[in-house]
């Protein structure tokens, strides 16, 4: 509860309460904006009825911080109250009102608890303190990754949870481990920590800690048979679980205490009503890690689900975020609130990218190949999409577009399902389509690909659709492997791989876009578009990561003129919304019926 105190002039003001009111009378935010754009100086009015001239670029830049903190209806005129999580705020208010002759602020905080606040926020805000190196780890860190473990170990320190959001493939389970590693050498870890990965990732994580931390004891909890070795987390270093076991047993993990909670590929819990979210925030954890390389997938209510868990209360409530940021940003792409949203996760947020920080890997090149539709292909295309056109705007006139996204789904699901090979789609008609465009394409382009040596991944969305691909490898008397959601042994696969038993490899973009490293392929095919940009970049680096030698190719097959060509222009306008928050440039994204109308436009 701080007192917002400022000398201008030679005289005592507090500004707040002039502030509330200009920053206040707008809960759309239009205040500030306009507020922003002003070049000249601004009249405050003070209690005694007088008024204060203050120079523009102060109080723009005052306001801007003090909207972080602004809650909309809920404000007190006379303080601020704010959260040690909101604290990182106050050195740039100090910054605000530094003179630069005599070294001092004229800004002056007043309340019982404004000295530790300050402390806390320069905290926050100081460089990280070097630390050295694990003695037992077995691996030596490249020095964005050293950089990365004393940053986890900051956040310890100033005792907040975190983001570890570096680009896919720069070794976060290792600076994880790292970061674990120094906890139990500085004795620290006398509870166990607890990782939560995707089911197919646990595995991994438990040989990726024997293999470069074995002093660390681990624990899987997964299977029919995990309930006896609940008697043995005492003891554990590390605990290892899945997203359903914790749903699942929820009340077995909420009666221990945890040093740390890691959440792997932490954007599972985007979703603040889903039972992974509920039961993760419900953990009992002294410190919390989220590990995701798409901390935004989709829109920014995906980063309130992981501060909510990680820092609750830091971004305001969800009611109020939307208000205050995804609408504005989202819908209107305003800027000024975009970097305000920025300088107010960046204290919990690391993210690094390859071309950044790893410049000895090879270039990726990205690559469209468009494939035309005709005869009775394209005649299957069109019936479906002028008859299911019909029925959508028919339902969303009677239920609205909300109430109408499974039918919406479907719809579009069946069109693409024809781009992708008529014998997909369920429908009589679909029997007499004998040929797929994008089928002989795929097939032309892995003989070209396999002539030149090279080893290749091929995804898709449909586990049928790879399952026909396998057929044509058959016929052409090539060797493949194929991991789907019903492999069982899916690191044999990989090794088989890897060891060159087989040059391409069909993975279904579900089971197998996260958690693999496949570096022996440099060539990435993605049969079909997928509506998250995210999840097909991450399959991409399943090859482009540490450890590959040879430039990569990764080729988008989609058919021209269609939902596919369309699904790829709202990709880009995802891809440019994760951007912003993580980097700085907005965009819109809400998907409307003007959208709709284009998806379910006639083949170009």
């Amino acid at each position: 509860r701080l007192e917002l105190g400022v000398e201008l002039g030679g005289r005592r003001v507090n500004l707040l309460p002039a502030l509330v009111d200009l920053l206040g009378t707008s809960a759309d935010g239009t205040t500030l904006a306009s507020l922003a754009s002003r070049k000249k100086a601004i009249a405050v009015p003070l209690p005694d009825g007088r008024y204060l001239t203050v120079p523009p670029e102060q109080i723009q830049a005052l306001l801007r911080v003090i909207s972080e903190l602004y809650e909309g209806d809920d404000v007190d005129p006379e303080v601020l109250r704010f959260s040690k999580l909101q604290a990182a705020a106050l050195p740039r208010l100090d910054e605000i009102f530094l003179d630069p002759d005599e070294g001092a602020t004229g800004l002056r905080w007043e309340g019982a608890s404004s000295h530790t606040m300050r402390e806390v926020g320069e905290v926050l805000s100081t460089p990280v303190a070097k630390i050295e190196q694990p003695t037992q780890l077995r691996a030596t860190l490249r020095g964005y990754q050293q950089t990365g473990v004393e940053w986890l170990q900051h956040l310890r320190t100033c005792e907040v949870g975190g983001v570890l959001a570096d680009d896919m493939g720069l070794g976060k389970t290792l600076q994880t481990i790292a970061h674990l590693a120094i906890e139990k050498q500085a004795g620290r870890l006398e509870r166990p920590a607890l990782v939560v990965a995707p089911t197919s990732l646990c595995r991994n994580w438990e040989r990726e800690i024997a293999k470069f931390a074995p002093h660390l004891s681990t624990l899987v909890l997964q299977g029919a048979k995990r309930h006896p070795l609940y008697e043995k987390i005492e003891g554990t270093d590390v605990v290892i679980t899945s997203y359903p076991i914790l749903v699942r047993d929820e009340e077995r993990f909420g009666e221990k205490e945890w040093h740390l909670l890691i959440l792997d590929e932490a954007h599972t819990i985007k979703n603040t009503r889903s039972q992974a979210h509920q039961a993760a925030k419900r953990q009992n954890a002294t410190h919390r890690l989220c590990i995701t390389g798409t901390p935004v997938e989709n829109h920014l209510g995906e980063l309130w689900a992981l501060f909510d868990f990680l820092n609750p209360g830091l971004l305001g409530d969800e009611l109020s975020f939307r208000r205050w940021y995804r609408i504005p940003i989202e819908q209107l792409g305003d800027e000024e609130r975009l970097a305000t949203l920025r300088q107010m996760v960046s204290p919990y947020m690391m993210r690094r990218l390859k071309q950044e920080v790893a410049k000895e890997l090879p270039p990726k090149t990205e690559l469209l190949r468009p494939v035309t539709l005709g005869g009775k292909q394209r005649e299957l295309y069109e019936s479906i999409r002028v008859a299911a056109h019909g029925d959508i705007r028919k339902l969303i006139q009677k239920k609205g577009l909300a109430a109408s996204t499974v039918p919406i789904l479907d719809a579009l699901t069946k069109l693409r399902q024809v781009c992708c090979d008529p014998r997909l789609v369920p429908m009589r008609a679909a029997r007499d389509v004998k040929r797929s465009a994008k089928y002989e394409l795929l097939m032309e382009l892995v003989e070209s690909q396999l002539g030149r040596g090279h080893r290749i991944l091929i995804f898709s969305q449909f586990t049928r659709m790879l399952a026909l691909i396998a057929r044509g490898l058959d016929e052409r008397k090539v060797g493949y492997l194929s991991l789907t959601g019903q492999s069982r042994d899916r690191q044999g696969l990989v090794d088989s791989f890897e060891a060159g038993d087989a040059d391409v490899f069909l993975i279904s973009l579900k089971a197998g876009g996260v958690g693999l490293t496949l570096t022996s392929a440099d060539t990435v095919i993605h049969y079909d578009p997928w509506w998250n940009p995210a999840a097909q970049d991450q399959a991409t680096d399943r090859a482009y990561r540490i450890g590959q030698k040879r430039p990569v190719h990764a080729y988008n097959l989609f058919v021209q003129g269609s939902v596919e060509e369309r699904m790829l222009a709202l990709q880009e306008r995802k891809r440019r919304l994760a951007q912003g928050i993580l980097s700085g440039a907005a965009g819109g994204l809400a998907l409307s019926e003007d959208d709709l109308e284009e998806l379910f436009a006639p083949l170009g």
